[in-house]
């Protein structure tokens, strides 16, 4: 199937003004229509072939319970997107494919719509007598591909931030399953309502947040068992951000690259004009697009954090940021930021006990800080390692990698003499089968909305607490800040008209 032909936006979405509001049809009326049996594929439109993408493309066509008949980006094809190596996007295609010439003479790293068709018709096409397929169907506007793909049972959210919630609501409101890449959404306000709506329907959810990691169950066993003692500190530090933030203004516009709708790509936020300085992995550190260090990170190791120490939502979160002076005028001039992330910053939050667990402070380090070098270690002659989760207990510490993989007790003497107890917890299955389980009537996902809110809201709000220069008290009952009527403003975003949730 070639792709589809576009229709003007205003004749389309004046064609579907009946069902702008999306009305929501919960679970049980349809009849369980999209919980697929096993023996069924699950029909998946995917949403946004950028970098991040492409990668979870090529996981998820080898998988025969899916099977992906659209594919939708507001952007054509281009060249200008930023892979975490020269050509690992494009290598890792070309392995994928089979195909060691696939993109040759491409300058730069291709993605875009037209890229993601090619991979999956070219995939789908090996299996086929002719060697080739036109199965996959290509859309511009998510909009379009929800009014016009009659048999989906779920949507891939691989969009910006900004984006996730605009398009896992209007999926789930239509009664398919949702899938997609962290975080719920940047803005709290969006996040709470997805978690909502993912209730209402009884969909199946799910968010990427390292759900999967062996190590969990294991730290749950040793510090449940008591290997450290009560848990009153834990310190997890990333050495993102990868890409620019502490900028203090918006760029100059440029003109719109052809084939790409800029007025899609900005969906909810305000009108702005194009640069590609917003644009692809460069997206994360605006405010308006991205959640910054700690939601492109927090949310793989917050996942652990919570579920080990069986945490929910916070009683305060304060931050502190980095800054910078210019010489304007031939005067010192602080830069104000109000548009985008810090280039570094340290968060702080409190929890209340837990049952028998008490009161616990959580500490985020990113762009570079870190807690100082630990006396364990410098006993152990080791340095402190450039990412990390640590957690402090009455009676020892846990040292482990970044999302909790490699745990050990420190220093080595302690680890050596420790005597580990019986593994009593089951091992979790890969992400992405987790969901698939689910939506073929399973039981949820281990991320799946619902589940996953505590440690989202909790990132939502250190991310306020780094726009306001106050200790923030969090009152979880009415969903707002006790003390700061700036944080509450910051809990929601402005929303251009049409696309108000």
């Amino acid at each position: 199937m070639a792709e589809k032909k576009q229709i003007d936006r205003r004749q389309f979405l004046s064609a579907s003004a009946s069902t702008a509001a999306f009305t929501l049809v919960p679970r049980h009326v349809l009849g369980g229509s999209n919980f697929a049996p096993p023996s069924e594929k699950i029909n998946i439109g995917f949403v946004g072939t950028g970098t991040q993408g492409l990668r979870q493309l090529i996981q998820a066509l080898p998988r025969d319970e899916v099977r992906i008949v659209a594919v939708c980006d507001p952007n054509t094809d281009s060249s200008d997107y930023v892979p975490w190596s020269r050509n690992e996007v494009r290598d890792k295609i070309r392995r994928f494919l089979k195909n060691p010439s696939w993109g040759e003479g491409d300058q730069g790293c291709r993605c875009g719509r037209k890229v993601g068709l090619e991979v999956v018709n070219t995939y789908y096409g090996q299996s086929q007598p002719s060697g080739t397929s036109s199965s996959c169907a290509g859309y511009v506007d998510f909009r379009e591909m929800l009014e016009t793909e009659k048999d989906l049972d779920a949507v891939y959210v691989m969009t910006p931030d900004h984006l996730h919630t605009t398009v896992a609501l209007a999926a789930m409101k239509k009664g398919l399953n949702v899938i997609g890449h962290k975080p719920i959404s940047n803005i709290y306000h969006e996040t709470q309502l997805a978690v909502e709506t993912a209730k209402k329907t009884g969909v199946a959810t799910h968010m990427f947040c390292a759900a999967d990691e062996k190590s969990t169950p294991l730290l749950c066993e040793w510090i449940w068992g008591g290997a450290i003692g009560p848990v009153r500190e834990v310190h997890n530090w990333s050495s993102r951000p990868f890409w620019p933030q502490g900028m203090t203004q918006f760029p100059e516009g440029a003109p719109v690259p052809e084939g790409l709708d800029w007025d899609l790509w900005l969906g909810p936020v305000p009108d702005k004009p194009y640069n590609l300085a917003l644009t692809h992995a460069v997206f994360r550190g605006w405010y308006d697009f991205g959640a910054g260090s700690l939601g492109d990170m927090g949310h793989y190791s917050l996942y652990q954090v919570f579920k080990i120490l069986k945490l929910g939502f916070p009683l305060s979160v304060e931050a502190s940021r980095s800054q910078y002076w210019a010489i304007v005028d031939y005067l010192w001039k602080k830069q104000e930021e109000h548009v985008a992330y810090p280039r570094s910053s340290m968060i702080r939050w409190e929890f209340a006990a837990r049952g028998e667990m008490p009161p616990v402070s959580l500490h985020w380090y990113d762009g570079g800080m870190r807690p100082p070098l630990l006396s364990e270690l410098e006993k152990d002659g080791n340095p402190m390692p450039a990412e990390g989760l640590l957690f402090v207990g009455e009676k020892g510490k846990i040292l482990a990698g970044f999302m909790g993989g490699n745990p050990r007790l420190i220093p080595s003497g302690e680890m050596t003499s420790f005597k580990q107890p019986p593994q009593t917890l089951p091992r979790p299955k890969d992400e992405l089968s987790q969901w698939i389980g689910a939506c073929q009537g399973g039981p949820p996902s281990g991320a799946n909305y619902e589940q996953i809110f505590p440690f989202c809201e909790t990132i939502c709000l250190g991310n306020v607490a780094l726009r306001v220069n106050k200790k923030l008290q969090w009152d979880a009952d009415a969903k707002q800040f006790r003390n700061s009527m700036d944080a509450n403003q910051l809990l929601t975003r402005r929303y251009r008209p049409g696309w108000e949730l």
